[in-house]
């Protein structure tokens, strides 16, 4: 069952990295910027004041 888009020279292991990428970006993604990633952003920013050594 070769793809149309299969390169002529790709390896079994290039093959199967390739399927396992678009395995991933073909499932649905969760909401970016919404209020649960503020809230956490809060929170980490809260609890870094009393660790100096955990900030970039």
């Amino acid at each position: 069952m070769p793809d149309d888009k299969t390169p002529p020279s790709e390896t079994p292991i290039q093959r199967a990295l390739r399927l396992k990428k678009a395995a991933i970006e073909a499932r649905p993604k969760p909401p970016r910027g919404g209020r649960f990633q503020r809230e956490q952003a809060a929170a980490a920013h809260a609890s870094s004041k009393s660790k100096p050594w955990m900030s970039r």
